[in-house]
């Protein structure tokens, strides 16, 4: 069975909606890769090996952009024909760059005293942050989409910070 849908909520059987139920996101997506595994296709003709690869990868494709709340709120935007401009567009509120500055700051004294319990505090802190912020990107995805493509390059740099202190932790720990 190959699948065509028109968008990854679709493909996956989720309302299009920011709020989704990770355990049914993770159970459809489950579903579809055991059909359209390559795997299962190692005796199928060229074409429908062909059709299975690409049915597995958009199928992963989607699970991972809807797997994550930043990406999930970009793609939402995408499907409005909005653009967050993560790339292009840096200009944040004078607070948030405030924020910013004191996490890098954070991040580099916990990383020269190689102290891993106030990087676990600066990635809880960041983590608690996201949550606030996913919290108003729900109702803004719907209401107000430019709000929304702001705080998802917000959450873009969180998610950025975030992954540079888990790294330093690993280093670390090692």
């Amino acid at each position: 069975m190959m699948f065509e849908a028109n968008n990854h909520f679709a493909l996956l059987g989720l309302p299009v909606q920011f709020e989704i139920d990770t355990d049914t996101l993770q159970s459809n997506y489950r579903k579809i890769q055991s059909e359209v595994h390559p795997d299962k296709f190692v005796t199928a003709s060229p074409a429908e090996r062909l059709q299975s690869m690409q049915s597995a990868t958009l199928a992963n494709e989607a699970f991972q952009t809807l797997k994550h709340p930043t990406s999930r709120a970009r793609y939402l935007l995408q499907l409005q024909g909005i653009e967050t401009l993560e790339d292009s567009n840096t200009a944040m509120p004078a607070d948030f760059l405030m924020m910013q500055m004191e996490w890098r700051e954070a991040m580099e004294d916990a990383q020269l005293a190689k102290d891993i319990t106030a990087l676990e505090h600066l990635l809880s802190t960041m983590k608690n942050e996201a949550k606030a912020m996913q919290t108003v990107l729900a109702n803004a995805i719907v209401n107000d989409p430019n709000t929304a493509a702001q705080i998802v390059r917000k959450l873009s740099f969180i998610d950025k910070v975030s992954a540079d202190v888990q790294h330093i932790i690993s280093r670390l720990e090692d």
